[in-house]
């Protein structure tokens, strides 16, 4: 059996989106576990089971799953996704694949800032795994991002829990390029999409960030000037202003989504973001990892 584990907070919009792709594209029975925070009751007809729950997003996931731990057999799948993330393409020959070569598979967002952890948008591994690991998606464990900056996020303390075990995983990288956002609206391993940010209004990355940084920087000479420029561009008005096209942009390829429209997918794909993902392991999306 396999248990998707999904999170939908304060809006509906995208659960029936995300049970008409899994319907469409998984090839194995499973049940959907969920939490429905600030979303009426009534949406829990379209899911297996629902669980009451606050808090941060990392919480509600290991909540999810340590649910499904108490009633799932050991050899039983925990598929992780987010809620406004669903399967283009049946994933479970591409997860059958990398589960045969080590016991967790995770989309890691290479993209934003070569991000080393598994995300949740989607993740599979099985009860055992799980429970022995054990998994945790908490932020906690920091690491040092392309730009310098020591950080944490979701995935933190499992790619730390991974590491001390000595346990392999299989990240699916980012298969579609960034002509439409650098890390929105995101296509892994040709099987998932991502819309990203779909449950919050920010839409202004770490990523846009560091572009601009460095868009600066090679424009001007003086560091003086650099960072005067930098503030300047990553003050109030500039985020607003980033903030404000991204949103639209979302909203538009939403409603594309939600209209059923054969064409939305099509204005996803394009070269590979990630530097390098020309030749390789990369070139099928999938690489080990650990």
């Amino acid at each position: 059996m396999l248990y998707v584990a999904t999170v939908h907070y304060r809006s509906p919009r995208w659960i029936d989106i995300q049970a008409r792709y899994l319907r469409e594209h998984l090839s194995v029975d499973f049940q959907t576990w969920t939490s429905l925070e600030g979303i009426d009751p009534s949406y829990g007809s379209r899911f297996e089971r629902v669980l009451e729950q606050r808090g941060a997003h990392a919480g509600k996931l290991n909540h999810l799953a340590l649910e499904i731990c108490h009633v799932a057999d050991d050899d039983d799948l925990i598929m992780f996704l987010d809620g406004d993330a669903f399967p283009i393409a049946d994933p479970m020959p591409i997860v059958s694949e990398a589960l045969e070569r080590a016991p967790l598979v995770a989309v890691r967002r290479a993209e934003n800032l070569r991000e080393p952890q598994p995300h949740p948008c989607f993740c599979v591994t099985t009860v055992r795994t799980w429970r022995s690991l054990p998994g945790d998606w908490s932020l906690g464990c920091t690491w040092r991002t392309a730009a310098g900056r020591v950080i944490s996020d979701v995935g933190g303390n499992l790619r730390r829990a991974l590491e001390l075990s000595g346990t392999p995983w299989v990240p699916l990288l980012r298969s579609n390029g960034a002509q439409v956002h650098p890390v929105f609206f995101a296509i892994y391993a040709d099987v998932l999409y991502h819309h990203g940010a779909g449950f919050r209004d920010a839409y202004v990355t770490r990523t846009d960030r560091d572009r601009l940084v460095k868009q600066v920087a090679r424009e001007g000479t003086a560091a003086g000037l650099v960072r005067r420029a930098r503030d300047r561009l990553l003050g109030r008005s500039w985020n607003q202003d980033a903030n404000e096209r991204i949103r639209r942009r979302s909203e538009e390829i939403f409603a594309a989504i939600e209209r059923g429209e054969e064409q939305w997918l099509k204005s996803m794909q394009g070269p590979p973001a990630v530097p390098g993902a020309a030749g390789g392991e990369a070139q099928q999306r999938v690489s080990l990892g650990g």
